[in-house]
């Protein structure tokens, strides 16, 4: 081995400080780098990597961190055992604690760790007496097996629907692992993905990740085959007999949502076993040191110095405290949030889990809302906003940021209205309604999804556009002008964001019974007459009676399956495809005098 290995990362050089420890037999190939003394942070890899994964986000931590990593059992420069029965979890845990002692004899490490190398930690952080060695444990695609085998017995063994079908996603997305228990054909398999450039292609052809990004050490061919004796040794044992630890130790978990060999749902148990939990979840998939090496890098540096006493409101929101809901651990911002969808939208959202930012032109109405969820026992801040102040809004991105950190969730609700002939309204009412109801949306979605790219785990926008939008009517030209750019908007937006795996839903109401007929401006009418205008659209919308609330619920599924585009109310519903297969029917009903 040479005295100094070197890895490129984000035109930066990682020099690691290779040594040797013993253990069990086996000669560990250790890698430090940083200086020593400071809070010492141990990386720990997976199938088929070595130290090599963590070349990218090492290039992000060294400068904080005392780096140490190893190539674990079997891999790189480490003793390769011919024996499975030495690729036990207990002495893979045992082999981690002694590089620990080695490298950091006065002070318990941090742990990063992928994959294998995340079932391995979970070992560690559940076994007796690891709280003298482990101070925090970062857990990306990778379960503890035990759990995972009680998650899955107990979903068979009280089946219901749900249950069946979250136990089967599983394990057929773990069927991976029974090949892998196959004597000849795995071994085939792995030199096929050990041939040149075939691993980096694939995990690109699966997940996007640049060819280029995926970094893989000098002994992979031989790793590939090595690896499977992980399999092995411990997936049969785990599945049949679990035996559940919990443990004290801080663990924060990184779910990834798209992630290709394990479900969400398997982690949402893991509040049983880790009495002090984190849990993040993303839109990334499994080669998240691959694919986000600055966001690991991020999340990392954050969460532990949390544990050190800085505070900090996102990673302080990812806390698990009780079972957790569709959205917790989120943030989510709602404009127009003092009344009506926006209102309805923030409770259905905290309820199941969210955090919320509430911003509103009434700041009264905002508290109101803010204080209705935390006496619920949720968590709300109230900010003032008209959207049609470029400049305040940005400021108020920028104060949600520093207070709360950055939004998954955006609902660009905030919105007027503008009835009567488009030939009497007035210059300031076009250009209002079109500042608040078309530019507001935008400015909202541009200013915090620059935010949600930048931070790199994906999230959703939702934008209130209207059935206006694909049903024309006299009366509502100028309204209806503004919600169909917003619709436009949100499908072009959602194109450009799929890469970044920001999901863009256009909300399209309908008829629906909240405080914005009461608020319409007349265009040409005097102010007599205005309000009995306005009078008798709200009652007629009350006579309608369809409530808010299910327009929220409506939002709330549109974020939970990535929906495109989601008319709510019936009308809303039969307008949107009339328009679309008979356009000219829709042309005709717009001459019908509504306002």
């Amino acid at each position: 081995m040479s005295t100094e290995t070197q890895a490129t990362a984000t035109a930066r050089h990682i020099a690691w400080r290779p040594r040797t420890v013993e253990h069990d037999g086996i000669s560990i190939a250790v890698f430090e780098a940083g200086t020593p003394g400071k809070t010492p942070l141990l990386l720990m890899h997976g199938w088929p990597d070595t130290h090599e994964l963590w070349t990218a986000a090492a290039a992000d931590l060294v400068d904080r961190f005392h780096l140490i990593a190893y190539d674990t059992r079997g891999y790189g420069g480490t003793t390769r055992p011919r024996s499975v029965d030495r690729y036990r979890l207990p002495q893979l845990a045992g082999d981690m604690f002694a590089v620990v002692r080695a490298t950091s004899p006065d002070r318990p490490v941090h742990v990063l760790a992928h994959d294998w190398g995340s079932v391995q930690a979970w070992e560690a952080v559940t076994t007796e007496g690891a709280d003298r060695y482990i101070a925090s444990f970062v857990s990306i695609s990778g379960p503890n097996l035990d759990h995972l085998g009680a998650w899955v017995r107990e979903r068979l063994s009280r089946p219901t629907p749900a249950s069946l079908r979250a136990a089967f996603s599983q394990l057929a997305s773990s069927a991976y692992t029974g090949l892998f228990q196959l004597p000849v054909l795995p071994v085939l398999a792995t030199k096929v993905l050990a041939l040149p450039g075939v691993w980096p292609r694939f995990i690109n052809l699966i997940e996007g990740t640049p060819t280029s990004d995926v970094v893989t050490g000098a002994t992979f061919r031989a790793d590939t085959t090595a690896g499977l004796a992980y399999y092995r040794a411990n997936i049969r044992p785990a599945l049949a007999r679990p035996d559940a630890r919990p443990t004290d130790i801080p663990v924060l978990e990184v779910v990834n949502h798209r992630d290709i060999a394990l479900r969400p749902p398997i982690f949402d148990n893991s509040r049983r076993y880790a009495t002090n939990l984190w849990r993040i979840d993303t839109a990334n998939g499994h080669w998240l040191p691959f694919s986000r090496p600055e966001f690991i890098a991020d999340i990392t540096t954050r969460f532990i110095a949390s544990l050190e006493g800085t505070p900090d409101p996102e990673i302080d929101r990812l806390r698990v405290t009780e079972a957790p809901g569709s959205f917790t651990g989120r943030l989510a911002v709602i404009t127009g949030a003092g009344s009506g969808i926006g209102r309805e939208t923030a409770l259905a959202l905290a309820e199941r889990g969210a955090e919320l930012a509430l911003a509103d032109i009434d700041i009264a109405a905002a508290k109101t809302v803010a204080d209705t969820i935390d006496a619920a026992g949720g968590r709300a801040r109230a900010y003032q906003l008209d959207v049609a102040d470029d400049e305040a809004f940005a400021e108020t991105v920028a104060a949600i940021i520093a207070a709360q950190g950055v939004p998954d969730i955006v609902v660009n609700n905030a919105g007027v209205a503008l009835a009567g002939s488009i030939l009497d309204a007035t210059d300031a009412q076009i250009r209002r309604l079109i500042d608040i109801n078309l530019t507001g949306v935008i400015t909202g979605s541009r200013l915090f999804g620059k935010a949600m790219v930048e931070r790199g785990v994906g999230g959703h926008i939702v934008n209130l556009a209207s059935a206006a939008a694909f049903t024309p009517q006299r009366g509502l030209g100028a309204y209806a002008a503004t919600k169909a750019g917003v619709l436009l908007f949100s499908e072009s937006l959602r194109a450009e964001l799929a890469d970044d795996h920001i999901g863009v839903t256009a909300i399209c109401p309908g008829i629906v019974a909240t405080n914005i007929t009461s608020s319409t401006r007349i265009a040409g009418a005097d102010a007599e007459t205005e309000r009995a205008q306005q009078e008798r659209i709200t009652a007629a919308y009350r006579r309608r009676n369809y409530t808010p609330d299910r327009v929220a619920k409506a939002i709330v599924r549109s974020i939970e399956k990535n929906r495109a585009v989601v008319p709510v109310t019936p009308e809303a519903q039969a307008g949107y495809r009339t328009y679309r297969f008979t356009p000219a029917v829709s042309r005709a009903l717009a001459r019908v005098r509504v306002v």
